[in-house]
């Protein structure tokens, strides 16, 4: 069994997002907002059948993006990179099939880490997540994302292929 046979749930999500970021301090003040577009996409690649591509977009003209290449066992999805080290898994409790959780930390920082939770639409077109942020036992950052399906046909629009 390979990683789309394994992980059915996260095989929905592949595609492009569009979305909202919104980042709240530990007392719910909103200190951060940006959009989004993330390609999520699987290849035939032995080592990294899972990679994800973030670009972010602020208000101001800003523009972040980040490469999430992932391996894949276990039934999870796994990152060690520059960035963040840590792993992705379907929530075999969850009976209607949409959620997805993530744990990982900042590489080189472990009082760092962070956990999300992703719920994705029965139909596939609207998803939902939250993240937190938790330094030294202490929650740090709330982050609240909604994002909306673009489409599967992540080739027609990665600017990683013209």
């Amino acid at each position: 069994m390979g990683i789309l046979e394994d992980m059915p749930l996260l095989a929905r999500h592949e595609g492009v997002w569009d979305g909202s970021y919104t980042y709240f301090n530990a007392a719910g003040a909103e200190v951060d907002r940006h959009s989004s577009r993330l390609f999520c996409r699987f290849s035939d690649d032995p080592v990294y059948p899972y990679h994800q591509t973030n670009y972010y977009t602020w208000p101001d003209g800003r523009v972040d993006v980040r490469d999430f290449p992932a391996t894949y066992r276990d039934k999870r999805i796994w990152w060690d990179n520059d960035l963040i080290i840590g792993s992705a898994w379907e929530v075999p409790q969850d009976h209607e099939g949409r959620t997805m959780m993530l744990y990982w930390q900042r590489t080189g920082d472990p009082s760092l880490y962070l956990y999300e939770m992703i719920q994705i639409s029965d139909d596939g077109q609207n998803r939902c997540r939250t993240w937190h942020w938790i330094r030294n036992g202490q929650l740090e950052t709330r982050t609240a994302i909604q994002e909306t399906f673009v489409t599967r046909d992540w080739r027609s629009l990665d600017p990683a292929l013209r």
